[in-house]
């Protein structure tokens, strides 16, 4: 309706216009030189009027003349653009579909109508990584990478590809490439921590680690690989704090306390493992610095003072008393071990080396020697070092399992125990 009412206003102005030149009166006269010209008002102001609008329309067409190459090209581009834009949608298609060759096409034909833009050069990454072509799909990847605007997209494409590769030094290269380009992406983080074990580099992974990770190992590991003793010391600490009962972590704070001198302390340290879980490679430790028989037995009395009643400390002071040549007391501390539940091959071979000592030279020693090595021969193997992730056994203490490559999954137990704990 307002439109109506503005045409209708238009057509008023206009009407009332030329009624107005109609009624003009009086005569107008333009000289030119030698010539002039004479004529009515009226027909001089549509004379006027009809100048203006030729000149305009003359205007208009010179203007539409020089504006017509860009006008050419703006509508080629809107062409291209559009095609291309349906080049990148079949592509998509085509990529979710998994056809290959026909993602390759429409990423090409994308290219060739939009350019080298981000988006294009990522399908074309896609379309040649789908197809097998490794060297088109990293090409892009590269131009991608040495885009300000996207180099995050091309440098997470090549550090896929370096994973894959498990070219492990190129991939931490490119990790920290990506990480310059987009500061903490989480993604990013967790790639990071996980080549920065493959890498061995121990400190950039715990820093890195999150909040499930296997600390302890991690620390442990970094505090061996340290470069200065002072390093090498808080790690080691920080591992131990984290999980006293990782005989690993326990001796190297303890190894790097009794380089600086706090004897005392290292074997607190031993001490209070020892009592969160005793193991033999701890005993090893903190019988280390004894020599004389007599005092390894007192040592080790000490140190099964942590955890009485263990099978594990019975089997030490029977050990150790064996040594000093203490035989009632080490078949008194074997018993004890059997009686607490220990049934591997070590009592036994143990029980046989007591009556070798102890009545070698009677037949009735050599009976018992003769079943306790039966019994050994019959009974479970002895603890070890195992990963709890693939059951591999390990000859020593490792971060990360050197078979299935998973880290904190190497444990000290049986076969049987290492399983229940991974379950």
């Amino acid at each position: 309706m307002r439109r109506v009412l503005l045409i209708l206003i238009a057509g008023v102005i206009v009407i009332a216009a030329a009624w107005r030149l109609a009624t003009l009166t009086g005569t107008a006269e333009i000289a030119l030189g030698d010539y002039a010209f004479e004529a009515p008002v009226s027909v001089l102001a549509v004379g006027l009027v009809l100048a203006f609008l030729l000149v305009h329309l003359l205007l208009r067409l010179i203007a539409g003349t020089i504006s017509l190459p860009r006008r050419l090209r703006a509508w080629s581009g809107r062409r291209d653009r559009l095609a291309g834009d349906l080049a990148v949608t079949r592509a998509l298609v085509a990529l979710a579909a998994g056809e290959a060759d026909a993602a390759r096409r429409e990423a090409a034909r994308a290219r060739a109508r939009l350019g080298d833009t981000p988006q294009t050069l990522l399908l074309a990454a896609e379309a040649g990584r789908l197809a097998g072509m490794t060297g088109e799909s990293e090409s892009a990847l590269r131009q991608l990478a040495e885009r300000p605007d996207a180099a995050f997209l091309g440098l997470r494409g090549l550090l896929r590809d370096a994973m894959l590769r498990q070219d492990w030094a190129e991939a931490a290269r490119l990790a920290a490439a990506a990480e310059r380009a987009h500061p903490g992406a989480t993604w990013l983080k967790a790639e990071r921590a996980q080549l920065a074990i493959r890498t061995g580099a121990w400190a950039d992974a715990l820093a890195l680690a999150p909040p499930d990770a296997p600390r302890a190992v991690l620390a442990t590991a970094a505090a061996q690989a340290a470069d200065t003793p002072d390093a090498a010391l808080r790690l080691a600490k920080t591992a131990f704090e984290a999980d006293p009962a990782l005989a690993p972590a326990a001796i190297a704070y303890a190894r790097r306390l009794r380089e600086t001198g706090r004897d005392s302390r290292a074997q607190d340290v031993l001490r209070k493992a020892w009592a969160a879980a005793p193991q033999p490679d701890l005993a090893a430790a903190y019988l280390a610095p004894v020599a004389q028989e007599l005092a390894r037995m007192q040592a080790a009395e000490r140190l099964a003072a942590a955890n009485p009643g263990h099978p594990e400390s019975s089997l030490l002071l029977a050990q150790t008393a064996l040594e000093a040549g203490l035989l009632g007391e080490a078949r008194r501390h074997a018993e004890a071990a059997r009686a607490a539940g220990l049934a591997d091959r070590r009592i036994f071979t143990l029980l046989a080396d007591i009556e070798e000592a102890d009545r070698g030279g009677t037949e009735a020693g050599r009976a018992a020697q003769r079943d306790a090595l039966r019994a050994a021969a019959a009974a479970p193997p002895a603890p070890g070092w195992q990963c709890a992730a693939c059951g591999t056994p390990q000859s020593e203490w490792m971060p990360v399992c050197p078979h299935c490559g998973v880290a904190g999954q190497i444990r000290w137990g049986t076969a049987a125990a290492t399983a229940r704990l991974a379950g």
